[in-house]
């Protein structure tokens, strides 16, 4: 768990830097409960990663970005990432998987970073062995290191802040980070808040280790949620997962382009997949929950992409 302390340390860190965003209700009077939008898709790279890039970036010692600054992502860390290396004139390379989203990829090169596409695999290996061959600098990880994950948690703060009494959070699961520092939060400030974590149901190993007591590999099937979804966990992010949330929830690849046309055409809000997973999950019905909180966790969607599922004809 991430020590409160740390997660305040960290609102004071990023405080005028990344956005404090909204908390809305969703426009859906159909249901009789409360769902709420926590809108990190308006931060400014579009994605709650700016939060844990800056308090990574304040927490390393100065000497260590002598080389510059190396991280593996799909888009949105890497945007963190380079939005902080820019204002600091650290040069930064990004690692990015085979097939990343052009959006996150033209964001990246927007802000002065530069990107290699790998095939997955070796996009996976270079986040578990923090490194990669012939580029040197300080590997900032997307997930699992502890400031990156007291950054998340201001996002709990902020939660609590607007709506003091949630029954539940609905966190996407990527790698883990953004659950582990919310959850970390609320467990510290109101542990009666349920906390679980959401997967697309083409990739959620999360759920598979929940289901089966234990660290489980699942096949992995590609779609247009890219935010989240993998093969397996990482191992520091396992124990994490158990102490922190109260279990997991899936969704499909159509309940999640659904809950996405329903945000945008009631609250004119674009999320992209994974920041939607949450809110098919909450619009499913199968959490016993009155008010519940789902986590936007970013709104960074090809445009050609958006336009299939928001056409009358959906994908």
């Amino acid at each position: 768990m991430i020590p409160i302390e740390d997660i305040r340390a960290a609102q004071q860190a990023i405080h005028g830097k990344a956005l404090r965003t909204p908390l809305v209700r969703l426009n859906y009077p159909e249901d009789h409960r409360e769902i709420y939008l926590k809108l990190e898709n308006l931060q400014p790279i579009a994605s709650f990663k700016i939060r844990g890039a800056i308090n990574a970036f304040r927490l390393a010692p100065p000497r260590a970005f002598e080389k510059g600054v190396l991280t593996a992502s799909a888009g949105n860390w890497a945007q963190g990432v380079a939005w902080v290396a820019r204002e600091r004139n650290i040069p930064c390379t990004i690692i990015v998987p085979e097939h990343a989203p052009k959006t996150k990829l033209r964001a990246i090169e927007r802000l002065g970073a530069r990107h290699i596409g790998v095939p997955y695999d070796a996009w996976w290996q270079c986040m578990t062995e923090r490194r990669f061959e012939g580029v040197e600098g300080l590997f900032l990880h997307p997930v699992e290191d502890e400031p990156v994950m007291a950054g998340n948690g201001t996002i709990a703060l902020e939660i609590l802040e607007d709506l003091p009494d949630p029954d539940a959070v609905l966190i996407p699961w990527g790698g883990g980070g953004l659950a582990s520092g919310i959850a970390s939060g609320l467990r510290q400030l109101r542990p009666e808040t349920r906390v679980y974590g959401v997967e697309v149901d083409t990739a959620a190993p999360l759920t598979a280790s929940f289901a089966a007591g234990e660290m489980t590999a699942v096949e992995r099937k590609t779609s247009f949620v890219d935010g989240i979804g993998s093969g397996g966990l990482l191992p520091k992010m396992w124990p994490l997962a158990q102490e922190l949330l109260n279990g997991t929830f899936t969704a499909s690849v159509e309940a999640i382009e659904s809950a996405l046309r329903l945000v945008v055409e009631r609250n004119r809000v674009v999320p992209e997949g994974a920041g939607a997973c949450s809110v098919a999950v909450a619009l499913s019905g199968e959490v016993d929950a009155r008010k519940i909180v789902c986590i936007v966790s970013g709104g960074n969607i090809d445009s050609d992409v958006l336009g299939k599922i928001l056409s009358p004809s959906g994908s």
